[in-house]
């Protein structure tokens, strides 16, 4: 199990080297998460849709996750 603190330090490390040492490409973080005992056919409380400012591509899927305090906002 990864708690929320340590998630949000390491990105922060890596976003912060990423600024320490410039590259001439655009850097990406990718993040897999499993959830267990969910069937995503079955169980549709993780769906919902939000409009995005900008289409990055057509047919585009994108999966967003966060907690509490993110519902919120």
């Amino acid at each position: 199990k990864l708690q929320s603190d340590a998630l949000r330090e390491a990105i922060t490390q890596v976003v912060g080297e990423s600024r320490d040492k410039k590259r001439k490409f655009t850097e990406t973080i990718e993040l897999q998460i499993g959830l267990k005992n969910y069937d995503p056919q079955k169980d549709k409380r993780f769906s919902g849709s939000v409009k995005l400012p900008h289409i990055p591509r057509p047919k585009m899927k994108v999966c967003m996750l966060g907690d509490a305090q993110h519902v919120e906002e």
